[in-house]
């Protein structure tokens, strides 16, 4: 295995990473789960990736089980948040309230004090860019999560946070979290120039199109 620095940050991460959307929790239950885990460590990889959305929050938890043992500076841990968790009015997007008792949650499930890398799972239009951000920036402070990231944002919504952020001495993203793939290629015109320029990685979702690039899906 092979491993990089993540965007701008310090962190070393395997160039193969562990996803767990629809599969912990929901196609694949805890026994299959440990297998599928300990088989990734086996072959080097080092980097996991859930969220809290995933499987109604089955899948974190699954996750944290799996991992229980493994020494928790040998591995990378991420998770999201921004979806629904709850029939709450406030359980979903990215207010302080949402961001704090969500990365609360996630460390309870995934059995850990500090997450790794945190990302904006999504843009949230409906909350003020610099409340997300400042919630971010103390969980960094608190030492609850060491990096901040995003996923499917855009590049004006990538440039306005940056300037937020270093206008207010905030930690800075590192990471971007997009779809791309041979078939969705949407992120090469202006988000992967503006990360470049800015020193965020790049942690694609779906590379192989949820399994069609690998020819297992025939006409018919």
């Amino acid at each position: 295995m092979e491993y990089r620095r993540l965007g701008s940050s310090g962190m070393y991460v395997s160039e193969i990473a562990y996803g767990n959307w629809v599969t912990h929790g929901s196609q694949v239950e805890a026994e299959a789960a440990n297998k599928c885990v300990k088989a990734a460590l086996d072959v080097g990889i080092t980097t996991f990736d859930t969220a809290d959305v995933y499987a109604g929050t089955k899948a974190e938890t699954i996750l944290g089980k799996a991992l229980k043992g493994v020494r928790r500076e040998s591995y990378e841990l991420f998770t999201k948040v921004y979806h629904p968790t709850g029939t709450g009015k406030n359980d979903r997007g990215l207010s302080r309230k949402h961001i704090m008792e969500s990365c609360h949650a996630s460390l309870k499930r995934l059995n850990t004090d500090h997450i790794d890398l945190y990302q904006a799972h999504r843009f949230d239009v409906e909350t003020p860019l610099e409340e997300t951000l400042s919630a971010f920036d103390d969980l960094i402070r608190q030492g609850k999560v060491s990096y901040i990231g995003f996923s499917e944002w855009n590049a004006t919504e990538i440039k306005d946070a940056l300037k937020i952020q270093d206008a207010r001495g905030y930690n800075r993203f590192v990471s971007s979290q997009p779809q791309y793939s041979a078939l969705w290629r949407v992120i090469e015109a202006e988000v992967v120039p503006l990360s470049r320029k800015e020193g965020i990685g790049q942690i694609v979702w779906s590379p192989m199109a949820q399994g069609v690039l690998t020819g297992k899906y025939l006409p018919g």
